[in-house]
């Protein structure tokens, strides 16, 4: 089990990372990542990207109207996605 967090009286916690490589050359992007909550709600499409000073995660997102991109589920705050930063890029590493 993974980091939780407070708030309120609520705790979340990650209870599952699934992370699948991506082997593009040329390209930024290094994986996708799905994440379980409390065993009962999802995030998929979590993008894992070399940036240039590492590795990072990029939630998932869709295009808007004015063909900018909008976050479709994201953290709130730091230290959410700091849990959710460490779980993902934990699994990233340990992926064979």
């Amino acid at each position: 089990m993974y980091s939780s967090i407070l708030k309120g009286e609520i705790y979340l916690k990650i209870t599952s990372v699934n992370v699948r490589k991506v082997e593009k050359e040329a390209s930024r992007m290094k994986g996708i990542a799905s994440v379980l909550l409390d065993d009962c709600f999802a995030v998929h499409d979590i993008r894992i990207i070399e940036g240039d000073n590492g590795l990072f995660i990029a939630m998932p997102s869709r295009k808007t109207a004015t063909g900018g991109y909008r976050d479709i589920a994201h953290p709130i705050n730091p230290e959410s996605r700091k849990m959710f930063e460490d779980a993902i890029l934990e699994a990233f590493k340990n992926e064979a």
